[in-house]
């Protein structure tokens, strides 16, 4: 489930995979590996960091728990509009890329496949699939560079009720 929420002309975007029924262990495993792998991605989400540290932290821990990432998608900056620069890629290198600015607003939502990394789109130009039929799951914040640390605004965890 991916959504965009648009509070006075600034936009957050999340995304998140749900199982339908009672999961089996092998999916569980999916969405527990996925999640991680966005948490990874965001420990690296500091001023003077580079965009390849956030790629390059989550594709070494997806990959080294069997899984590979899509590279056709991307995080990216977001604001008054939903897709701005910079882009996120979710694999690379580390020290790669440009500097991380406080005060910047992205979004990181790395796909996690259990299968090979590639995926397609069909014909109706929204609904993408890997490549090899196997499974693939999503997980996505919207956070601010803040020489705190990352500051994620779409933390279910955190919503405060007025």
């Amino acid at each position: 489930m991916d959504m965009v929420v648009n509070l006075n002309g600034g936009l957050a975007d999340s995304a998140w995979t749900y199982a339908v029924g009672e999961p089996d262990e092998k999916t569980k495993k999916l969405l527990e590996v996925t999640k991680t792998s966005l948490y990874k991605g965001i420990e690296q989400a500091m001023p003077g960091k580079r965009i390849g540290d956030i790629g390059h932290a989550i594709q070494q821990y997806a990959e080294a728990e069997g899984y590979s990432v899509v590279r056709e998608f991307t995080g990216h900056g977001i604001g008054p509009t939903i897709h701005e620069d910079p882009q996120i890629p979710h694999y690379g290198l580390a020290g790669k890329g440009p500097r991380l600015k406080e005060g910047m607003v992205i979004t990181i939502e790395p796909m996690i496949n259990e299968g090979a990394w590639q995926s397609k789109m069909d014909d109706n130009k929204w609904t993408a699939r890997t490549i090899d039929g196997e499974r693939s799951a999503q997980f996505e914040h919207t956070l601010v560079i803040s020489k705190e640390g990352p500051l994620i605004i779409t933390d279910q965890d955190t919503i405060e009720e007025n």
